[in-house]
């Protein structure tokens, strides 16, 4: 590419790669990807649609390759949960518009997160830090259980693990040694387990003006205690009764983190006596949302996002955001213990559904597929719409009575293949 031609940084345009690219693209500019994890630059077709492609997750060296190749940068832009470090502090040495610098490791590491919140009054659970796996049993019991452990870095509920008595603690094997980026895990997060209803809530801001989106309710099979939310996943309604306190909550959080501009996806959950943070990521959500807001919401949140970070104020943030139907996505888990995939039963039929806007299959006959724990090993998932509430959790539960994992157990024959096909 040309080194005068305006360029718009994305980092770890992995996931949501492509809509990010074609925005870039259709607002005039070209793209400039960074990559900050090695897998990341592994996966198939990465890179595909870049003008230019850099690896690093040092701040210093992403400016020194960036200016050394001519590169007119007018925004950067994170598109993953693992690169929100890197863009704030990019942006901050290129001189464009991001959110807060000195805040950006609060926002991508639980412990400096829980560190910021404390710092500014933002209700979190009773928490230790612990630097080796050896001390997490005493630092649980010091806090008393529940309990629940998270790697601070990684994403997608990969590592973490919850902890309902002692007796739980001492009947499970170690904790991961990799996060779901394959870096090695140096700390754990070691927390007091709230038990309440959990959320996710959607924001875009500009220029540290907060613009409501919406607000999605994890729910449940049961009241256990759980380390991985995703089961049902509701939008709730303007008449939610918990709305207007998590809403107003989530704007202080913002604040608090530095985050003046961009989508954030933020998780809290709700008590009688208060709202508490789980995690604030200054990025777009990673699930169904922003597909589905597409869809049926006449939002662009790809382009809205870059606009942000071009130092704009989209249209969103000045005009209430009305969706004319409700969303929801149902997340069916492996429970069978590890085991080959035989097969998921009634993935067709799901796709056949009225409301249902996608199906997604996490693994395929013959693949190993692990007990569902995380964001990465979910066999099967579908997005849908309905024009209320009460349809879309009806949508839901005739998917769960259609769809069923069948596994069978890893014979020697599948063991001697598996390290191969894995490489």
């Amino acid at each position: 590419m040309s080194t005068s031609t305006p360029a718009i940084i994305l980092v770890d345009p992995v996931r949501q790669g492509r809509p990010f690219k074609d925005a870039v693209r259709e607002l005039g500019f070209s793209v400039v990807s960074v990559y900050t994890h090695s897998y990341l630059a592994s996966l198939d077709r990465h890179a595909a649609g870049d003008d230019l492609s850099f690896y690093t997750a040092d701040p210093h060296e992403a400016e020194r390759l960036i200016t050394d190749a001519g590169v007119d940068a007018k925004a950067v832009v994170p598109c993953l949960e693992a690169g929100v470090h890197l863009t704030d502090v990019l942006a901050h040495r290129l001189e464009l518009p991001g959110n807060d610098h000195t805040l950006a490791m609060a926002r991508r590491n639980k412990a400096a997160m829980r560190a910021q919140a404390m710092r500014a009054g933002v209700r979190i659970p009773e928490f230790r830090l612990v630097h080796s796996a050896d001390d997490i049993a005493a630092a649980a019991h010091e806090l008393g259980f529940p309990v629940i452990v998270k790697p601070t870095l990684g994403a997608g509920s990969q590592g973490v693990r919850v902890y309902s008595t002692a007796a739980d603690m001492a009947g499970q094997g170690p904790p991961v040694t990799h996060d779901v980026y394959r870096e090695p895990v140096r700390e754990w997060l070691v927390e007091r387990y709230i038990r309440g209803r959990e959320f996710a809530v959607n924001f875009f801001s500009a220029d540290g003006d907060h613009r409501f989106v919406d607000m999605w309710e994890y729910l449940r099979p049961d009241d256990s205690d759980y380390d991985f939310p995703l089961w049902d996943i509701v939008q709730v309604g303007l008449d939610h009764p918990d709305l207007t306190r998590v809403a107003d909550y989530t704007r202080e959080v913002l604040s608090a983190f530095g985050i003046r501009r961009g989508p954030s996806h933020t998780e809290v959950k709700c008590t009688d006596d208060g709202v508490y943070l789980i995690e604030v990521g200054a990025r777009l959500s990673g699930g169904p949302a922003v597909d589905l807001w597409t869809a049926h919401g006449g939002l662009r949140p790809f382009h809205d996002t870059i606009a942000c970070y071009l130092g704009q104020r989209p249209a969103l943030i000045d005009r209430p955001v009305d969706f004319p139907v409700c969303f929801g996505s149902a997340v069916v888990h492996n429970e069978q213990g590890p085991g080959i995939l035989v097969a998921i039963h009634g993935a067709g039929e799901v796709a056949g559904l009225p409301g249902v806007d996608s199906v997604e299959l996490g693994y395929a006959p013959g693949e190993h597929v692990p007990a569902t724990h995380d964001n990465v090993s979910i066999p099967f998932s579908a997005a849908v719409h309905a024009a209320d509430h009460d349809t879309v959790l009806a949508t839901l539960a005739s998917i769960r009575s259609l769809v069923r994992v069948e596994t069978r157990p890893a014979s020697a024959a599948d063991n001697a293949v598996t390290p191969a096909a894995a490489s």
